[in-house]
This record gives structure tokens, sequence and C-alpha cells, in this order.
């Protein structure tokens, strides 16, 4: 059973923190989606990823092209199945049927944001309400700091 990690983006943009945690999760060789509703924000976070360092390359692609089941890194609002982790950007919903099939689970937030923020907080409390493990994990001094932690099943 996955767990939700909440990450309260403060002093990072999304732009400089997706690439590391995706760096990270395929690290630990899952497959990962990247779902997002805004077209817009996803092609912005395609071009970031293409122009990463050439040392720390994630191969990636956006949803809607012929080799999406090819993909070790799928960015679009697609369903999580064959996915160890699902990365949800600008408010993408994430079931928590999701959390539970997947390894991980992250949610990235604006903290500069009041509306994300307040979708974040519904998030947590629909996940956490339904069982799922989750961790908030907030930036302090540029560094990530967990806050809380709710364990699963309860």
């Amino acid at each position: 059973m996955g767990a939700a990690f909440f990450y309260h983006l403060t002093d990072s943009p999304l732009e400089a923190t997706l690439p590391m945690l995706i760096g990270k999760a395929r690290g630990a060789g899952w497959r990962v989606l990247v779902r997002g509703h805004d077209a817009a924000l996803l092609k912005r976070l395609d071009e970031v990823l293409w122009q990463g360092p050439e040392d720390g390359f994630l191969p990636h692609g956006l949803a809607g092209g012929p080799h999406d089941a090819d993909q070790p890194v799928l960015l679009g609002d697609v369903p999580s199945d064959g996915f160890a982790c699902v990365m949800s950007v600008g408010g993408a919903a994430v079931s928590a049927a999701e959390v539970s099939a997947a390894e991980r689970t992250c949610i990235l937030f604006d903290g500069h944001d009041g509306a994300a923020l307040d979708v974040a907080r519904g998030q947590w409390k629909a996940l956490t309400d339904a069982g799922c493990a989750a961790q908030y994990w907030a930036q302090e001094a540029g560094r990530w700091t967990k806050k809380a932690e709710k364990e699963g099943g309860s």
C-alpha cells in the first residue's frame, strides 16, 4: 500500500522540484505519471525536463503520442494504471484507490497560491479520511522538512 507525500512549495518552484522528485522516483526504478489538467503547464514542464542537464536527463513524453506505454515518465491527465509513482501538479485529482495502488503519490502545490493551498488541504483530508497514509513536507531555508504524518488505515 502506497502513501501520499504532499510537497508545499515555497522556496523552490515546481520547475526545480519536479525534476528532483522524478529523478528520485526513477532511481527507485519506478515508472512515473505526472498528472495535470492544464495543457500549458504540462507543456512547460515537458520543456523544463528537456532542458535538464545531459548527465541527469529524464526520458519522458507528453501523453497522446504513439509511445505512451513505453515512456518511463509520462506527462498528462491519464489513468494511473501501470505507474508506480503518480505526481499531481496544478491541483490534479488523485483518488485513494490510486494512492493505494501506487508505490508513492506526490502532490506538489504552490505555497504562495491560496487556491492551491485550499485544494491541497482538501486532498489531504479526502485521502487521509479514506485511510491513506500521508506525509506533509515543507521547505525551510532551502531544505525539505517533514511537518506531519498520518498512518494509513485509520
